[in-house]
């Protein structure tokens, strides 16, 4: 069964706006509308009813599934319709509780949910054993006997491919029951940091107190005042060092429960096991990372324009997210960003366009910030039957802009996907689902560029840009480098500890940053920065922010290039699904994820925006 939340989750660290509306004040049209999903809490509670008395349906299956092509098909067809009402279930609860997180209701609903799901995964434990049970003919027999296992052919292939990792029905018992504590360390990450870790107070500049949380850090680290920045940077992260030996007993925990899994289904490593399911080569990531390294020299020189622009003797990491153009505070209104979206991503043609104006004008979206309201932005499209939806905390700054730019594009492709591909297929892997986003976000931008006649507004724009190659391109593979080497350390044997996952971090991060060159200075409390990042706790996922940026780039600059045919085989990609594997579908829609051009553009495209910066740069004669 697959996981039931169809989910394109952007985990975006968000700036939530002091003097926040309640809901009730928020006009309905920037709400989304949840009726779409059920009319009221009501028919939800008497769905998952319906829910809870058709699951135990499945044990009439068991014993049947290799005896006829039709037990079989009846067997993948119900499992298939009560994961569909379980999304369903899923996307209701959650964004209800996403509207308002200190509403206990509706996460209430969503902890029921999983539970009901976890107890399902125990009861299906007999499918891939007894399907395992026959050769591969066996079922290759009853797929040309029963058109309607066409759907399925690639799940069952996929199966037998992986049959060395899958183990006997009681093993497969133990191992579905064991989910239910495979999240704990992250869930204790969660609740500690987010919850419970003290925040300590700082006096700023201007002898203002602030007690440093992550939201006030968050507004901190992007002042223009070099002495606030200092501070808030050197007392958040010795904050998170006071708690250095609990973050890594907790990372520790993580990593062995992702080796215990991997170990326990046969793989050679965890990096193997987090891959090989998606028929993602390893190499793509070692090679994603190699070609990182090579080409620091080219972050290197972002550097030093970041230096020269803040005009400063020696750049500190607590410079890198200040304002590097004073001054200029770029500001749209919700319905103005809406229509440079519009304007920006008019090449992807009028059904493209015309399905962004109904998640527009349709309450899909949940626009403002409002008191309790999960804070970030996201897109969600695992409603099948209905559409997808769209959370946003718009505060009318250009980054706004593109975030809502970038969860259209994730709308745009479960759109498709739902439209185009039957409901087993229907959903997308990771190693693609930042692509659309992205894609987006290139279109934005270059058609900003060429309309922004100001020299001071292009050059924020660039450099908003040009930080977008740092954090996602760099800043991602970075921590993509530092994932496989502490579970490479633990596979050999070695425990971690916070003191060695800090020293282990610091190593990469001053490398990659130029420390020993004096490029950008790293200090010594940064290198609890691991600790902060949640994105650890999700198995191997980083990496895939960063392929999905030199996808983008190359599939776009053939679109904006109005290359023969460029166009239609991208509106194919955005339709297909989990039909095939993600590298299959990136080389069919031009871009081939196992060479290093994709990457190779993704460089030429970051120097032609450090061209452009310098050459406004000489114009303004700065130094």
């Amino acid at each position: 069964m697959r996981i039931p939340l169809v989910v394109n989750l952007i985990l975006l660290i968000a700036i939530t706006a002091f003097g926040q509306k309640e809901r009730n004040e928020i006009d309905q049209k920037y709400k989304w509308n949840l009726t779409h999903l059920y009319p009221a809490d009501k028919n939800w509670e008497d769905a998952k009813s319906r829910l809870m008395g058709e699951m135990v349906k499945i044990d009439s299956f068991k014993g049947k599934l290799t005896k006829s092509s039709a037990d079989l098909l009846a067997c993948l067809e119900f499992s298939s319709a009560l994961d569909k009402e379980v999304s369903r279930l899923y996307v209701y609860a959650a964004m209800n509780s996403d509207q308002d997180t200190r509403d206990m209701k509706y996460m209430a609903m969503q902890q029921g949910l999983e539970q009901i799901l976890s107890d399902y995964s125990t009861r299906t434990a007999f499918i891939e054993p007894e399907l395992l049970s026959v050769d591969w003919n066996v079922i290759e027999g009853f797929l040309k006997e029963q058109k309607g296992l066409a759907v399925y052919k690639k799940d069952l292939f996929d199966l037998f491919k992986k049959k060395e990792h899958t183990l006997s029905e009681p093993e497969e018992r133990i191992l579905a029951r064991s989910s239910m504590i495979s999240s704990v360390a992250n869930d204790i990450y969660g609740t500690f940091k987010d919850a419970e870790m003290p925040s300590p107070e700082v006096t700023l500049s201007d002898n203002t107190k602030v007690k440093l949380t992550e939201t006030a850090y968050s507004r901190l680290r992007i002042s223009g005042n070099r002495a606030d920045r200092k501070i808030a940077f050197e007392t958040f992260w010795k904050n998170f060092a006071n708690y250095k030996a609990t973050y890594g007993q907790m990372m520790y925990a993580n990593v062995k429960e992702h080796i215990f899994r991997a170990q326990s289904r046969k793989y050679g490593s965890a990096i193997e096991a987090a891959l090989t399911p998606n028929n993602i080569p390893v190499a793509v990531y070692e090679s994603l990372v190699t070609n990182v390294n090579k080409n620091l020299p080219a972050f290197h020189r972002y550097l030093g324009i970041k230096k020269r622009m803040l005009g400063v003797d020696t750049l500190k990491y607590y410079d890198l997210y200040a304002p590097a153009v004073k001054n200029v505070e770029l500001k749209y209104r919700y319905d103005e960003g809406c229509k440079l979206v519009l304007e920006a991503l008019e090449p992807l043609g009028p059904e493209y366009v015309n399905t962004l104006s109904r998640a527009m004008n349709e309450r899909w979206m949940d626009i403002y910030p409002n008191t309790g309201k999960r804070s970030g932005a996201y897109s969600n499209g695992g409603a099948y039957d209905v559409h997808p939806y769209i959370l946003l905390n718009y505060n009318d700054s250009y980054n706004d802009v593109s975030t809502l730019a970038h969860e259209l594009g994730h709308t745009m492709q479960s759109y498709f996907s739902n439209k185009t591909q039957p409901y087993p297929l229907a959903q997308y892997k990771t190693f693609v689902a930042e692509v659309a986003s992205t894609f987006n976000e290139v279109l934005l931008f270059n058609y900003m560029i060429k309309n922004v006649k100001d020299d001071d507004v292009k050059l924020s724009l660039l450099m908003n840009w040009l930080d977008g190659f740092k954090g996602t391109l760099f800043r991602q593979t970075q921590f993509a480098e530092f994932e496989k080497k502490i579970h490479q350390e633990v596979e050999k044997g070695k425990p971690l500890t916070g003191e060695y996952l800090s020293e282990i971090y610091e190593d990469i991060l001053k490398r990659y940053y130029g420390h020993d060159q004096k490029l950008c200075i790293i200090d010594d409390y940064v290198k609890m920065e691991w600790a902060y990042i949640p994105h650890f706790y999700m198995n191997f996922y980083v990496f895939q922010y960063s392929t999905s940026f030199t996808a983008s780039i190359s599939l776009a600059e053939k679109v904006m290039n109005k290359e023969p045919g460029a166009l239609e085989k991208y509106l194919k990609f955005l339709s297909s699904g989990g039909s095939d594997y993600p590298i299959n579908q990136l080389r069919d829609a031009g871009v081939d994820m196992t060479t290093s051009v994709p990457f190779e553009k993704t460089i030429q495209a970051m120097n032609k925006v450090m061209d452009e910066i310098e050459m406004i740069l000489n114009k303004k004669g700065m130094k």
